[in-house]
């Protein structure tokens, strides 16, 4: 995964914790196929919920933003697919 949306300004106003889990989640999920990473966001959504990181959904909305720099129509595709499947799931 591309290092660069860690630099995004958007995203200063993050705090440093949500932003260490963000990087944690960005080295593991990038070693998933498409088929595990619903399984991965869930299980890493519970884990941060469990450590007390609640992210608003301003937060989520810039965040997928971020993330969706510099991907192609097909990536970006499929994330909106699994956030979607997320939303419905929780």
């Amino acid at each position: 995964m591309d290092q660069d949306w860690k630099n995004n300004p958007k995203l200063a106003g993050l705090d440093q914790n949500k932003l260490r889990m963000l990087q944690n989640l960005a080295d593991q999920g990038s070693q998933k196929s498409a088929s595990d990473m619903l399984p991965f966001l869930l299980s890493a959504a519970n884990q941060g919920k469990n450590n007390g990181l609640r992210f608003s959904s301003e937060e989520v909305s810039l965040i997928l933003e971020v993330l969706k720099m510099g991907k192609s129509p097909e990536e970006t595709a499929k994330l909106d697919r699994i956030v979607n499947m997320m939303r419905m799931i929780q």
